[in-house]
């Protein structure tokens, strides 16, 4: 069994427990609201059906990531990691809506809520398995590059924020009988995890849509500049593709034009092995060999060239921005 499929498996029967724990919460959150009638905690309990849909949905992008490439999807199909990120954030929102109707009217009518001693126990506890679960989903989903794991554990980390807020709430209204905390504390986490749930949304869609990461182009520029080889007279028209965990790297790397085939093959190899070599995710690289130009011997840095035609000029430092430019760099670049 290969270490990509490992991982699959572990994240998803990972994704798995998520989900059916959150069904656990939700009902002991139901029992809370049934004891106290609270409608902070009624809101609570609403916003983790949330949680149900969004476990349940990473758990089949999960299972459609690690399927193999085929005929129909010869990249694999871990774009639909974005796609099921996109939906959870939108069901934040969602929640994040719900609560800030619900504290609206509670403001509006008034509510009296009861049995708070029990509510504020079962609440509480609820929010320290949800942390602890959102904890360790995230840290998982970095260490895998699971957007699914990661989107996971924020969406249960912000769920525990707003479940503090009710605890806390719940907390005040039994000390000092203002009902109308209750719905105001409600009011802010409301609004809070809509944040959430947007910024959820804007990664998701900057994966679907290929949305340039200059973080990794950068990344990729240094360790490019830092191994740079004299035969390596030009890097451009570089893309990076994200499909779940894995990455797609397209580049153009110009070479003198009179070296053999198998010289300037084996000088690609040695860029992609560096690239590799330097990177925890699982890489597929589609390199394309230029041929250099007249007017690339102004950049280029192998004294030694027996056919050049302009004198050196300058030393081109690879960068995130002109690594990415689709024509091959000049003495003006």
């Amino acid at each position: 069994m290969s270490e990509t499929h490992k991982s699959s498996k572990g994240n998803f029967a990972f994704q798995r427990n998520v989900a059916l724990i959150g069904i656990v919460l939700f009902v002991a959150k139901l029992i809370a609201w049934h004891l106290t009638n609270s409608d902070a905690v009624f809101s609570d309990a609403m916003e983790s059906i949330v949680n149900i849909i969004a476990g349940f949905m990473g758990l089949y992008s999960l299972f459609l990531a690690a399927k193999p490439k085929d005929v129909d999807h010869p990249y694999g199909h871990g774009k639909v990691e974005f796609v099921t990120s996109g939906i959870e954030g939108a069901l934040i929102i969602f929640a994040g809506v719900i609560i800030i109707v619900e504290a609206t009217d509670s403001l509006l009518h008034g509510n009296i809520p009861k049995k708070l001693d029990w509510g504020i126990l079962i609440i509480a506890l609820t929010a320290g398995i949800n942390y602890l679960m959102g904890y360790i989903s995230y840290r998982k989903g970095v260490q895998v590059n699971s957007l699914v794991l990661q989107s996971s554990g924020k969406h249960l980390q912000s769920d525990t924020i707003t479940t503090l807020g009710v605890v806390f709430s719940l907390v005040l209204v039994y000390y000092t009988k203002l009902y109308w905390i209750d719905a105001a504390v409600a009011l802010i986490f409301g609004s809070y995890i809509i944040f959430i749930g947007y910024k959820i949304i804007r990664k998701a869609l900057s994966g679907i849509m290929d949305e340039a990461d200059l973080g990794m182009l950068e990344k990729l520029a240094k360790i490019m500049n830092e191994n740079r080889k004299p035969e390596w007279i030009d890097l451009h028209n570089t893309r990076i593709q994200q499909h779940g965990s894995g990455l797609h790297i397209d580049a153009h790397l110009t070479l003198p034009w009179y070296l053999e085939l198998r010289e300037a093959h084996g000088h690609m190899e040695d860029a992609i092995k560096l690239i590799a070599g330097n990177s925890e995710r699982r890489i597929e690289f589609n390199f394309h060999m230029d041929d250099c130009k007249p007017f690339s011997c102004e950049i280029c840095q192998l004294w030694e060239c027996p056919v050049r035609q302009n004198p050196f000029v300058k030393k081109v430092e690879w960068n995130a921005e002109n690594i990415a430019q689709v024509d091959k760099h000049s003495v003006s670049d």
